[in-house]
């Protein structure tokens, strides 16, 4: 990483910081409103009064690769939706396309269980690899989706064309799915078959509406904070273009 990364980085959690104090000092949340979440809550309480569970599909994607950050936010999301519904009779169930994501998201809801006192309940085959390639990924979670009283779809994270069939099942149940991925493929498929699409960045505001902590809220302003920047840096950067080439 060059200094100037590693300034920019530096930069970054700086402004979190102080979005993180400033939560601190003030009551309230100033989010603006994604109703994709608030049904996703609903959904929630659905699970844990009628004994269903919640599926939470988080991609195939290697934690390796730029491509991480959309698996994050779904083990995120995982973690939050495992934490409320924890008095359920079926505990939520998560699917990958990857060992390591599935590995992951064990640890996660073993994690999750044992800091509520609940350890009992965890089971290995609640974090499952449905499939190692994107359709028999897509296969082997429809077949979940259908098959184990699923109430809630969750998708956050790498998706190709074989979100269509994923998002397809959960039509086919009419319960809802709520959808968002990382790619371009993946976003155009979502937006004509999810129930709730969650177009671009707001996949990973996924933690902080369902109540991660301070820190995911703070993350949220300084995306926004960092997307003015770059606004004002690309209009300004015209600007003088433009004053360049009437002085010449």
């Amino acid at each position: 990483m060059d200094i100037g990364m590693l300034f920019i980085v530096m930069l970054f959690v700086g402004v979190m910081l102080f979005f993180a104090n400033q939560a601190r000092r003030q009551k309230g949340r100033n989010l603006r409103d994604i109703p994709a979440f608030y049904k996703l809550q609903g959904a929630l309480e659905v699970a844990v009064e009628d004994g269903t569970r919640l599926h939470v599909a988080i991609g195939r994607s290697d934690i390796t690769s730029p491509q991480s950050a959309a698996a994050l936010v779904g083990l995120s999301m995982l973690r939050r939706i495992a934490t409320v519904a924890s008095e359920s009779d079926n505990p939520p169930v998560s699917t990958s396309g990857n060992g390591l994501l599935a590995i992951l998201a064990q640890d996660t809801l073993r994690a999750t269980y044992s800091q509520l006192g609940l350890f009992g309940a965890f089971e290995n085959d609640l974090g499952r690899v449905t499939g190692l390639t994107p359709f028999s990924y897509a296969a082997g979670t429809i077949h979940l989706i259908r098959d184990e009283e699923v109430s809630g779809n969750v998708m956050a994270g790498t998706f190709g064309e074989e979100a269509a069939l994923i998002a397809g099942a959960g039509e086919r149940r009419q319960i809802l799915t709520l959808a968002g991925s990382d790619t371009l493929t993946g976003q155009a498929v979502l937006v004509a078959t999810a129930h709730e699409p969650l177009i671009g960045e707001e996949l990973y505001a996924g933690g902080s509406y369902l109540g991660a902590g301070a820190m995911h809220d703070a993350s949220l302003h300084a995306q926004d904070v960092a997307r003015w920047l770059v606004a004002l840096g690309l209009i300004g950067g015209a600007l003088l273009g433009l004053l360049g080439g009437l002085a010449g």
